[in-house]
């Protein structure tokens, strides 16, 4: 029996191979599955099964992609009650890969439906030797209940149950495979670790030791991290079975006059994907702005409305193919088009463009002693806010400027600041759509601050977007 870990960054996806001697299991599959053929080529193997733990929030699944290219079946859970072809599996159904014995237990909490697949190498022994536990059980944390409106009590109290009565009465050598990491937002704090062990995590992680069911669901259910948009979209595409990525459009690449007609649609938006000097350099007036070098996907699929036919603003064709490819994981299918030749060609034809003011640490500390009146729009998570911020500061994150807008005076100038200046860009770019005239980005943001000696350092801030970027860190029980 061989394990091998895929991980997908930015969103801290873990997926695995299982493999016998000849077949092979694919667990939690991204959506580009091409990466699990080639590994499985690679190894003499033939992919025989997809194995689901539950209806993903956080990205589209490649299972029906990898079905349609293998002919593999897919295992997932009953209860979800997929609309594709599958076979459904429940409690104590068990199923075989050579001499891998896998036994499915029900672990509801972080969905209604999720199952964990446990593991025995019957070659070896006939005790577990580790288990897929989806979003279940993490490395350090375990799964957020709170996704589903109205259910987070009911889901903490099973997910409570999931862990104490099953998945901790498992051998503490059982090794842990999460579908998840540190950057993810399926948790509050997960390790950076991709596996661990039953025993260790009954030992070191904190929610386990919480023993009270009260004060666990309190835990669980109070100031967690907000769910980005595409957490409400994602499950329900899973269930129902994604479009197979060769059914989409591709990208249509046309010149400056039609990307210019095409912009004033009502059924488009613009995205621009450079870095936060470029687009305040120049841009396509009420372009939405979030680099692809930063965390494109979770702010790609928290603010493009899925409902609009992208355009896009980027570098070159490898930089459109990642920005595309990223889309499609997030569920962003929509048609896009690509500006030829990108901002160049945009001036050359003689368009407008929009700017925004570019403030270094040294401009935003003289601005904020003098004495004309600014305000200071602080974007980054309150964990990051309530570490330090600029006295005076007012602390809207950055997708919640899209509802909290009223609470900015238009009329007076605003300096938007986050950790780095790639999430107040975008906070920028949004200010900008909705009719703000008088906004300038912090470049380098609190940690150029910091560095420039301005403040000191931020202690949270050192996992980028990841699930300490967007909630208070809480004091385990």
């Amino acid at each position: 029996m061989l394990v091998k870990h895929f991980f997908l960054p930015k969103i801290a996806h873990s997926s695995y191979l299982l493999t016998g001697s000849r077949t092979c299991a694919v667990v939690d599959p991204r959506r580009d599955v091409d990466i699990y053929i080639e590994a499985a080529k690679e190894l003499g193997m033939k992919i025989t099964h997809i194995l689901e733990t539950h209806l993903h929030a956080d990205f589209i699944s490649g299972h029906l992609d990898l079905r349609k290219k293998t002919g593999a079946a897919i295992y997932a859970p009953k209860r979800a009650k997929c609309a594709f072809e599958h076979i459904g599996v429940k409690e104590g159904d068990t199923f075989e890969i050579e001499d891998i014995s896998i036994r499915v237990i029900e672990t509801p909490g972080h969905t209604p439906e999720h199952i964990s697949f446990v593991v025995t190498d019957t070659a070896r022994g006939r005790s577990p030797i580790g288990v897929f536990c989806g979003d279940t059980l993490f490395v350090g944390d375990v799964g957020r209940p709170d996704l589903f409106p109205g259910k987070a009590k009911q889901l903490a109290s099973k997910l409570y149950d999931s862990l104490h009565r099953k998945l901790l009465k498992l051998p503490d050598y059982c090794e842990v495979y999460p579908t998840h990491g540190a950057g993810s937002l399926c948790g509050r704090a997960m390790g950076s670790k991709w596996r661990s062990t039953i025993g260790y995590e009954k030992k070191y992680n904190p929610a386990l030791k919480i023993r009270s069911r009260k004060k666990f669901i309190e835990s669980l259910t109070t100031n967690m991290p907000p769910a980005p948009d595409h957490f409400r979209r994602c499950s329900a595409i899973n269930g129902k079975g994604p479009t197979l990525l060769s059914k989409l459009l591709g990208v249509e690449e046309v010149d400056a006059e039609k990307f210019n007609d095409m912009a004033k649609r009502n059924d488009t938006i613009v995205l621009d994907t450079y870095c936060y000097g470029g687009f305040g350099g120049q841009h396509v007036p009420g372009a939405l702005n979030i680099d692809l070098a930063g965390n494109f996907p979770t702010f790609a699929g928290w603010i493009i409305p899925p409902d609009k036919k992208i355009l896009l603003v980027s570098g070159d064709p490898a930089h459109t193919e990642r920005a595309l490819l990223w889309m499609r994981r997030m569920g962003l299918d929509k048609p896009v088009t690509v500006l030829a030749g990108g901002m160049p060609e945009w001036v050359k034809a003689g368009h407008p463009t929009a700017h925004v003011l570019q403030l270094n640490s040294y401009e935003l500390h003289m601005m904020i002693q003098g004495r004309e009146p600014l305000a200071v729009i602080d974007v980054r998570a309150p964990s990051e806010f309530a570490a330090h911020h600029i006295k005076g500061a007012v602390n809207i994150p950055v997708a919640d400027l899209r509802t909290r807008h009223a609470e900015i005076d238009p009329i007076m100038p605003a300096i938007i600041i986050c950790s780095t200046g790639n999430r107040s860009s975008l906070g920028t770019s949004i200010l900008r759509r909705l009719g703000f005239k008088y906004i300038m980005n912090v470049a380098g943001g609190m940690a150029g601050y910091s560095a420039a000696g301005f403040a000191p350092e931020c202690k949270i801030c050192f996992i980028p977007h990841g699930s300490r970027f967007l909630g208070r860190k809480q004091k385990r029980r």
